[in-house]
C-alpha cells in the first residue's frame, strides 16, 4: 500500500472523464527535445559518477517516509512542488521500485479555472469535495534504485492530504511545465518523462477517472480501501528508440 504521505494541512508557501485524444502538434513536437534533455542529464551524471538522487539525499540511503526535501521542492516561478520518498519493505508489493516523486500544481496555476465546466464535470465525479488545498496533486513517478523512472501513478486524495483536477487541466499543467525549484537534474528528468509519455500519462488518467466512477459513494477520496487508483510502467529504454532525437 501507498501510506498517507503528507499532513492533511498543505503547505501554503506564497509564491469529467478522459477522452482519448491523439497528442497536439506540440506535444509531439516536444518529445525529441525532451529525449536530448533526458540522456543529457544522465550522460552527464555518468560522467561525474553521480547519482539522480545523490545530492538530495546527501549521499545517503534515504529514511523511510521521510520527505526530500524536507519542505518539498518549490518551484518559486512556475507554481509546482514535489517531494521524493520511499516506504518502508512491509509497505510495498514486489517491485522494482525504490522510492518516488509526487508532483504538485500550486492554487496560482488552476484557481481560477474551476470554474472550467471539465472542472465541475470532474468535482461531481469525485463526489463534489468541500475542501480547499493549496495544492492539487497531478502524478506520481516511480524511481529504480538507478534513478531511473519507471512508473507513472495516480493516488487518491488520502494520501496526498489535498485534491486532483480533471485530466484536460493535469494534462495540460503537465505538458507546459517549466520547474525550477533548485534540483535542475530532477527537474529536468521530471519535464522530460512528462513530455516524452504524454500518451501514458493519458492513459493513466483515463484509468484513474473509470475507478472513480465505479466506485460510489459521497466520500470516495477520503475512502482509505481505495489508494492507488491507477499506475502505468514505463521503460525509457524502449520509448526513446521510438523519438527521433534532434
Amino acid at each position: 500500500m501507498r501510506s498517507q504521505v503528507r499532513r492533511q494541512q498543505v503547505r501554503t508557501q506564497k509564491l469529467g472523464s478522459v477522452k482519448k485524444r491523439r497528442p497536439c502538434p506540440e506535444t509531439a513536437a516536444a518529445a525529441p527535445a525532451a529525449a536530448f534533455r533526458l540522456l543529457e542529464t544522465y550522460a552527464n551524471l555518468a560522467k561525474k559518477g553521480e547519482h539522480l538522487l545523490g545530492n538530495l539525499l546527501d549521499g545517503t540511503p534515504p529514511r523511510q517516509w521521510a520527505h526530500y526535501p524536507e519542505a518539498d521542492a518549490i518551484d518559486q516561478s512556475g507554481g509546482y512542488q514535489w517531494f521524493y520518498h520511499s516506504h518502508s519493505p512491509a509497505d510495498r508489493e514486489v517491485t522494482s521500485e525504490h522510492g518516488h516523486i509526487h508532483l504538485f500544481a500550486r492554487k496560482p496555476l488552476w484557481g481560477r479555472r474551476l470554474r472550467l465546466g471539465s472542472e465541475g464535470a470532474f468535482a461531481m465525479l469525485c463526489g463534489n469535495p468541500q475542501e480547499n488545498p493549496e495544492t492539487r496533486h497531478l502524478v506520481g513517478l516511480g524511481f529504480d534504485a538507478k534513478g531511473i523512472p519507471i512508473s507513472l501513478f495516480t493516488v487518491n486524495s488520502w494520501v496526498t492530504g489535498d485534491l486532483m483536477l480533471g485530466a484536460d487541466l493535469t494534462l495540460e499543467l503537465l505538458q507546459s511545465i517549466n520547474l525550477n525549484t533548485g534540483h535542475a537534474d530532477i527537474d529536468t528528468v521530471i519535464e522530460s518523462v512528462v513530455r516524452l509519455c504524454a500518451p501514458e500519462l493519458q492513459e493513466l488518467l483515463r484509468r484513474r477517472d473509470e475507478v472513480l466512477r465505479r466506485h460510489q459513494g459521497p466520500d470516495k477520496l477520503f475512502d482509505q480501501s481505495l489508494e492507488l487508483l491507477s499506475e502505468v510502467h514505463i521503460d525509457l529504454d524502449k520509448k526513446l528508440a521510438t523519438v527521433a532525437i534532434m
